[in-house]
């Protein structure tokens, strides 16, 4: 019997992700050395505050049930730690976990949208924010966001037509991958512009701890208005160095978080009730531990950043996340094409950026999650690759 796979799947391609891996395995058979700056997951550890209480949690056996709900405790550690870090009000029925914002976007659109309603989407963007509205049933619009504009969103640009129909619109800043940081104007506009069309504002909120220079990340919940027809996700994932435990919440409009709920109580149990208490501990820990965690993230992209500028590669500073969003050198004709090179010359792996659609060619991405020490060798196998030449 021949099995054919749902046409939606259709939609979706692995590509250049699996011919890197290949590579990658290849170099290493070798002997060779790979420099994987692909795939962000930190490298730093999570704190003992975080895995003393799963450890111990995990020890009764009581835990091991189904949830079937998020604990009001987990919830008001969610409520307080809003208030405390970003001077948001939730009530306790704005909150609900879900396992990742991966999985969360992914699912959004199923409970938000309609077959053939518009989604606004960023370009470059994150792909499962387009997987989730397509999955949803959305019809795929984008907006630009060019290096002209530090790639952020002209609202006076989007064809009016268009953002009558639009029902969602997604944000997300600091922006993975091209690394740039919103600025008030942007959210005040960016919710005048959905007051305006009636439009839902999303806001991927997953970076808020990684941002440099002095600069201090925030909600996008602050502003005036945004909690009436917006909500967004907050991830402990980066800041707290928890990926693999999928600790997530979508937070604010009360209707959108309703309608969450409801779509998860047809396929999730809840989560593991050690991972809530793990939240618990995390979110009550002092916030220094991840002020000094974003220091060294800068020192990493000032090595990085610099060290590439200083072998003749014009790559600007990020300005948040822990990625960096470098323009490939001209000589190539395309991001796949200059990633495959330079891994196959200086064993160095990182994204390209039309990964993250057309806009995104002709720039590469670089997770930074390697120590000071090892970019300062990263550079000097670069430099000696010749790619730069």
């Amino acid at each position: 019997m021949q099995i054919k796979a749902a046409d939606r799947l259709n939609h979706f391609k692995t590509g250049i992700f699996a011919d890197l891996t290949a590579k990658k395995l290849e170099i290493e058979k070798s002997g060779r050395k790979v420099y994987d700056l692909f795939v962000g997951t930190p490298d730093f550890l999570p704190s003992e505050y975080v895995t003393k209480e799963i450890s111990k949690m995990s020890a009764d056996p009581q835990n091991y049930k189904y949830t079937l709900r998020d604990l009001p405790e987990m919830l008001e550690a969610v409520r307080d730690y809003y208030k405390r870090r970003f001077g948001v009000e939730l009530g306790l029925d704005e909150i609900v976990a879900c396992p990742g914002t991966q999985e969360g976007m992914g699912h959004l659109g199923m409970a938000l949208l309609n077959d053939g309603d518009t989604v606004l989407l960023p370009n470059p963007g994150y792909p499962v924010f387009e997987a989730g509205a397509f999955l949803g049933g959305g019809k795929l619009e984008f907006y630009p966001l060019t290096a002209e504009n530090d790639f952020l969103p002209d609202f006076d640009a989007i064809d009016e037509e268009t953002a009558k129909r639009a029902k969602m619109m997604v944000l997300s800043y600091p922006y993975n991958p091209v690394c740039s940081v919103a600025t008030d104007e942007v959210y005040e506009k960016a919710i005048e512009f959905a007051k305006k069309y009636d439009i839902i504002l999303v806001h991927d909120n997953a970076y808020s701890d990684i941002v440099y220079d002095g600069v201090v990340g925030g909600s996008f919940l602050r502003f005036d208005g945004a909690k009436e027809l917006g909500a967004e996700f907050f991830s402990l994932s980066k800041s707290f160095n928890v990926t693999g435990c999928r600790m997530s919440f979508l937070v604010g409009n009360k209707q959108i978080i309703d309608a969450m709920k409801l779509l998860r109580s047809q396929y999730d149990f809840g989560m593991f009730k050690p991972l809530q208490y793990g939240v618990i501990a995390a979110l009550n820990q002092p916030l220094e531990i991840v002020k000094a965690q974003c220091l060294e993230y800068q020192k990493r992209r000032d090595a990085l950043c610099g060290g590439l500028r200083s072998i003749g590669w014009d790559v600007p500073d990020s300005k948040g996340t822990m990625f960096v969003w470098a323009p490939i050198p001209k000589k190539y004709k395309s991001s796949q094409e200059f990633c495959i090179d330079l891994m196959e010359k200086s064993g160095v792996m990182c994204t390209p950026g039309d990964s993250f659609g057309s806009l995104g060619e002709g720039y590469v991405r670089f997770a930074l999650v390697k120590t000071v020490d090892e970019i300062k060798e990263i550079i000097e196998v670069i430099d000696k690759s010749g790619v730069l030449k």
